[in-house]
């Protein structure tokens, strides 16, 4: 329904309902107060009682113990029903249906939580949707949201998504990923011969100059390593240098990127990544060198060294050693890497890491839980980097299940204001613009129409609209909802919003229309879809205001409250 239609249709009593919906609803309160700065907040336990420790146990008892010492008392556990909606949008990347959600209330409560984790991640009807989320977020992070969206990009994004798609779904171990991430040859488009989509991640990385790009990424997602610091001088916190830059980067001399064309034009059709012979910046491949110039003009000298400072040979010739495939055995034997996965994966679930930055993780930096990240990272590379596993143990832990109330108990838990993550609540943040997308779309019961190439076009021109209009540049995951006029009117009058609203036979609203026995009844339906709650005593009040201002029309005014609540800062919150 057109904004403009609601608007002068409706009295003030209509209005202001527009406004209950409004993140006002969730109740949170910051504080100014002052965030101690312990020298470690946890204490190792003795290895016996870690050993017997599960890492959801693990979890819980580090958190708690920071609990404790801060002298602070956790939030009330969250309601059932928000913790279904929240463990669908990072799970599976969408909100719940009602039905999902009776299915949930319908298991027994000392279960329902591990029987709902254990479906969306291994029952083959979730399958899809969790192999496409998780392409999506891991898309969005090595190759960024328009990643391969421009004519002149060497990444092909579908190629990507395949690869990542493929990846999800089979559950391949984190570290058999990134080793194929890292060493991958081949082309970049499907159906094309050679190809590999895990190429995507480095073909367009390789090409700028001297390799810096793809040294610098490489280290950062997978490393939490930010080596790039020292590209042009010694790090200022700590005590890497210039040198280690440049020589993380010669992993990469042997690498190309080659267009390849359509017959007979200029115009690129794919690209081919190969491991080709390195001269060296001297001309002899026997000792590929690189040079590299430090801040008082000297010239120096890099071959390849890991950042833990084990070498490898120096030969530019890939028959003798082939640098990045070296590069991929000593990243998979670094704890760095199991410590990284596990701050990644823990703020995409807690909306904060260990470290903050998130991919910061060098010496200057305090985790905020030092001996749980420790622990946590040790028990991932004991489960053969399951994925499944990490995501079940975070899910299933007390911090997860908490309320995002911020209240009197907890008030030096806000991150937001620069306060030391304490997971004491629950925190508040938006869902990106593809969980959006694909809430919309369940509500709207269109998920299942066309190909999966159909779907991904429409999904890509929606995104194309809103993350053009209203994202960043840098691709990276945050989205954020700042009420300005475009993002408004799309999200008022958008066709995800209108097909959402609609009460033509077979809709949402129809089937809304013909359930209950009562106007109550619908009206409960109604906010357990969008918000995973009832009504207030307000807002049922405020909906009978609405009820007589269409005249005593219900399916108008369930039409007009929808598309509030769709449209409500409590709706594209994850909370």
């Amino acid at each position: 329904m057109a904004i403009s239609r609601f608007l002068t249709r409706h009295n003030a009593a209509a209005l202001a309902f527009v406004n209950l919906v409004a993140f006002c609803n969730l109740g949170v309160t910051t504080s100014d107060a002052a965030d101690p700065t312990p020298d470690t907040v946890l204490e190792s336990t003795t290895a016996e009682t870690t050993q017997s420790r599960s890492p959801i146990e693990m979890i819980n008892y580090y958190v708690e113990q920071g609990w404790t010492d801060y002298e602070i008392s956790p939030a009330k556990e969250a309601d059932e029903l928000i913790w279904c909606r929240r463990a669908y949008l990072d799970i599976i990347g969408r909100i719940p249906t009602i039905e999902e959600m009776q299915a949930f209330m319908a298991d027994r409560k000392s279960e329902r939580h591990a029987k709902l984790v254990e479906r969306l991640l291994y029952d083959d009807r979730y399958t899809e949707e969790y192999s496409n989320h998780w392409a999506t977020v891991w898309a969005n992070l090595l190759i960024g949201r328009s990643g391969g969206m421009d004519r002149g990009d060497l990444t092909n994004r579908d190629g990507m998504m395949k690869y990542l798609r493929d990846s999800f779904a089979e559950n391949k171990p984190y570290d058999r990923m990134v080793f194929e991430l890292v060493t991958a040859e081949g082309t970049t488009k499907p159906g094309t011969e050679g190809f590999n989509g895990a190429v995507n991640f480095l073909v367009d990385k390789v090409n700028e100059e001297k390799a810096v790009l793809a040294a610098s990424s490489v280290s950062r997602i997978f490393l939490g390593q930010q080596v790039q610091c020292t590209q042009c001088h010694n790090h200022p916190f700590n005590d890497w240098k210039q040198q280690k830059f440049w020589e993380f980067n010669s992993f990469f001399r042997q690498t190309r990127a080659l267009r390849r064309f359509v017959d007979g034009t200029r115009d690129i059709e794919f690209a081919e990544l190969v491991s080709e012979d390195f001269a060296g910046e001297a001309g002899d491949p026997r000792d590929a060198l690189v040079f590299y110039e430090m801040r008082n003009g000297l010239t120096r000298v890099a071959y390849p060294v890991f950042t833990d400072g084990t070498e490898i040979g120096r030969s530019g010739f890939v028959e003798d050693v082939n640098r990045r495939v070296e590069l991929g055995h000593l990243m998979l034997n670094s704890e760095a890497l199991d410590l990284m996965a596990v701050n990644r994966h823990w703020s995409m679930f807690f909306g904060h890491g260990f470290t903050r930055p998130i991919d910061d993780m060098g010496p200057h930096t305090n985790p905020s839980h030092p001996v749980l990240l420790e622990e946590l990272g040790a028990a991932f590379r004991k489960s053969s980097y399951n994925i499944k596993e990490l995501i079940t143990w975070m899910t299933l832990s007390k911090p997860y299940s908490l309320a995002s109330t911020l209240g009197s108990n907890n008030t030096i838990d806000d991150p937001s204001v620069g306060e030391t993550p304490k997971f004491s609540r629950f925190y508040l943040r938006q869902i990106s613009a593809e969980q959006l997308y694909q809430s919309l779309l369940t509500l709207s019961g269109g998920n299942a129409e066309g190909t999966y190439e159909q779907q991904e076009q429409k999904r890509r021109e929606w995104m194309r609209q809103f993350v053009v209009t209203f994202g960043t540049d840098e691709g990276d995951e945050a989205t954020t909802f700042d009420g300005s006029i475009p993002q408004a009117l799309m999200l008022f009058n958008g066709d995800l919003t209108k097909n959402a609203t609609q009460t033509k036979p077979g809709s949402f609203l129809a089937e809304i229309g013909t359930s209950g026995k009562t106007a109550t009844d619908r009206l409960n339906r109604l906010y357990l879809a969008g918000l995973a709650r009832r009504p207030t005593k307000r807002e049922t009040k405020l909906a009978g205001d609405l009820y007589r201002a269409n005249g005593g029309d219900e399916a108008e005014m369930m039409q007009d409250l929808w598309w509030a609540i769709l449209n409500s800062n409590e709706f594209i919150m994850q909370h």
